[in-house]
């Protein structure tokens, strides 16, 4: 069985990760990972954070830490590009499976945008919009139908993410789940993601892999 983590932040952007390029590599192939997905925060905030001047300038940052992870990851660790997207919405948090720099390029105003046009702009380009953390606090529920899934384990130990009540929300309305470990610090653990047959070396598979069900959630508690 192989195993990806889903839910991975990186010191390079987002403004809370206490972990470079070389930690992170370290922690995931010492814990036997074979995939990783760098979801980096794709906020307003993280936005003003970096200090950009334009959106074009951004998102080469935003990428440019995608490029330098799999650059040193190479032949050690898959390391996929996805993203945490936040909206100026409210303080809700999403994973975004199936994003590409073309789609960021494209999209400068999706800051602005409420949940039901991410998820018709996600579904237009055959992305998978997925709620990370719902019921930690300051989160907003979101109807099921503006969702594909929930991340019903999150692995940070900072946090109450309420796994218990995510799943079970999940299950109530046939979501795609996902668990993740919210990777800020050196010193947590790896201690979930994913479990499949075949190796996850592209985004494209990953998507369709979380389509099918056809994987196991790593949940470890500690």
């Amino acid at each position: 069985m192989f195993k990806t983590e889903l839910h991975c932040h990186s010191s390079d952007i987002s403004a809370c990760a206490r972990v470079d390029a070389d930690i992170i590599i370290e922690k995931f192939t010492s814990a036997g990972y074979s995939t990783l997905v760098l979801a980096n925060h794709f906020s307003s905030g993280t936005y003003a954070h970096n200090k950009c001047e334009s959106w074009d300038e951004w998102v080469d940052k935003y990428i440019g830490a995608y490029e330098l992870l799999k650059e040193k990851a190479k032949g050690k660790l898959n390391i996929l590009l996805g993203m945490e997207l936040r909206t100026n919405e409210n303080n809700n948090d999403y994973l975004v499976f199936g994003v590409t720099e073309k789609f960021l390029r494209e999209n400068e105003s999706i800051f602005k945008m409420n949940i039901w046009d991410v998820h018709k702009l996600t579904s237009a380009n055959g992305m998978l919009l997925v709620q990370a953390h719902p019921f930690r606090d300051g989160m907003c529920v979101n109807h099921p139908h503006a969702l594909d899934g929930v991340e019903v384990f999150n692995g940070h130990m900072g946090h109450d993410s309420r796994n218990d009540i995510a799943e079970a929300w999940a299950n109530k309305f046939s979501l795609i789940k996902t668990s993740g470990t919210d990777f800020h610090y050196a010193d947590v653990p790896a201690n979930a993601g994913i479990l499949t047959e075949c190796e996850i070396t592209s985004m494209d598979a990953l998507v369709e892999v979380l389509k099918s069900g056809s994987y196991e959630l790593i949940k470890e508690v500690y």
